[in-house]
């Protein structure tokens, strides 16, 4: 399980996460890494999108 939530960045057990889980099931890409809660890179393009944890690499839509 996850640490941290990916779209706001606090610990999942800290919150209620349900509209975040709704975000980023539905238009958004997650800016937190989930493993260390780090801000991530992330570029959107039409084709879908890419986040990168400069400690755990990177993560895509595809």
């Amino acid at each position: 399980m996850n640490a941290f939530c990916s779209f706001c960045g606090r610990e999942t057990d800290a919150a209620d996460h349900t509209a975040c889980a709704r975000r980023l099931q539905l238009i958004d890409p997650p800016r937190f890494c989930a493993q260390c809660a780090r801000r991530m890179v992330v570029q959107v393009t039409p084709a879908g999108w890419t986040a990168r944890c400069s400690r755990h690499g990177e993560i895509s839509s595809t």
